[in-house]
């Protein structure tokens, strides 16, 4: 084969075997294909598109490039979940325990994040002493035992899409559709998921700004997972506002604990449960959403699901005390009130703004080797359909520098506050199984 060939082919339209999908990830893995072809190839997907078969074929392709996680000695279907990402959205660390109390087995590989707060790794460490690096022996011993444990990433975890990914990100190819589906899907399938529950978020804290581009990437996705042999499924939520009222590290563990306890607030309680519930389904637990629902009240309420959040710390070395204590949590030395200039409603938000605002304090990383500050964020006293008085508290920065100017210019900015009354925004636009 040549790479010329493939690239014009695709350039021409044609679909591409499932030989050549897997030579040209081989090769381009391999350094075999140089930059410049694989550049010339990304463009052409871009503006060519992919079909389901070639979708699925660079799916598989990249997940079989690097490690894939043997999960086989674990009992029961093993129930992933994965978000396209948002400001608050900490929902990993309450499904987790959720679904583990139904008897669910949850083998969980995340890593760091790079952005305005870190990534579930990041949060968990907020609880001292908690350990991620666990050999997959051990692993799989805790999910057997516990039906829970989260490890960190293998470095070697789909290589070909990491190296396709920091090739998209300077040639102007991210936002395609099928790249961004494959992505996604080849991280689930080498982690060894059975089934797959997607949250696609869409607003201005997403990267799917609209719903057309939120439903196709929806769509993708879970008909990649179908051509693989993957139960999926994908929920496609808002985030046009932050999740929930807190936005940092520590700050977000904490109403994480607060909603498996029946009190969180009531997006952040309501999209959990409605992953949650498909996530019981998919795990052979519920015979429907509905059913899983009713399911996923009962484990918070009687108090099961904070229990095996305590547990999962626990047996991974963290201080479970924090969970009825969270004093015990790091907080940040200074607190800065910002109050509403005028009365009215909060017509919108700008989340991507609320989130820049908290890297900006310290909660996130510009950079990979950016040192990630936990107790600091972003408290959301108001949102939107909220009405608001002069001078009310709209946000508490929580920060360990005396001078927040920059975030408090960025918070203050994202709030749009109008006379007339706003109403509150849906919370979930679709739910998509084909």
């Amino acid at each position: 084969m040549r790479m010329v060939d493939i690239i014009a082919k695709k350039r021409d339209g044609r679909e591409l075997s499932d030989d050549e999908i897997r030579w040209f990830v081989n090769g381009y893995s391999n350094e075999e294909i140089p930059d410049y072809q694989a550049s010339a190839f990304a463009m052409a997907l871009y503006f060519q598109g992919m079909t389901q078969k070639e979708a699925a074929s660079l799916t598989f392709a990249m997940a079989e490039s690097g490690d894939q996680l043997d999960l086989s000695e674990i009992e029961g279907t093993k129930v992933d979940k994965h978000s396209t990402g948002g400001v608050g959205d900490k929902t990993t660390l309450i499904l987790g325990p959720l679904v583990a109390a139904l008897g669910i087995p949850v083998a969980k590989m995340s890593g760091r994040g790079l952005g305005h707060t870190g990534g579930t790794i990041d949060k968990l460490e907020s609880f001292k002493g908690f350990r991620t690096e666990l050999k997959q022996d051990e692993f799989i011993k805790l999910v057997n035992e516990n039906k829970i444990a989260l490890a960190g990433q293998s470095g070697n975890l789909t290589p070909a899409d990491k190296k396709l990914y920091a090739l998209r990100d300077v040639t102007a190819t991210v936002d395609s559709i099928p790249l961004i589906a494959s992505s996604v899907m080849s991280k689930k399938i080498a982690a060894g998921a059975d089934a797959i529950v997607l949250d696609v978020k869409m607003g201005s804290g997403a990267f799917m700004e609209n719903l057309e581009d939120a439903k196709a990437l929806a769509q993708a996705m879970v008909k990649i997972g179908h051509s693989l042999n993957r139960k999926t499924m994908a929920v496609i939520s808002n985030m046009d506002q932050p999740l929930g009222r807190h936005v940092g590290n520590a700050l977000e563990v904490k109403e994480a604990i607060e909603t498996l306890k029946g009190q969180g607030p009531d997006d952040l309680h309501e999209l959990s449960v409605e992953l949650a519930a498909h996530m019981a389904a998919a795990g052979g637990k519920a015979s429907n959403e509905k059913e899983g629902r009713k399911l996923i009240e009962e484990v918070i309420s009687n108090g099961k699901a904070i229990e095996k959040m305590k547990l999962f710390i626990e047996k991974q070395g963290g201080d479970a005390t924090a969970v009825d204590n969270p004093d015990l949590f790091c907080t940040a030395a200074f607190k800065k009130e910002i109050k509403a200039p005028k009365p009215g409603y909060v017509q919108s938000m700008h989340a991507a703004q609320i989130g820049r605002a908290a890297m900006v304090l310290g909660a996130g990383r510009a950079t990979k080797d950016d040192i990630i500050d936990h107790a600091v964020g972003i408290e959301l006293h108001k949102k939107i359909g909220d009405e608001v008085k002069k001078d009310e508290l709209i946000a508490t920065l929580h920060s360990n520098q005396p001078d927040t100017e920059q975030a408090e210019e960025m918070v203050k900015n994202a709030f749009s506050l109008v006379k007339a009354k706003t109403e509150k925004p849906l919370l979930i636009y679709e739910t998509i199984y084909n």
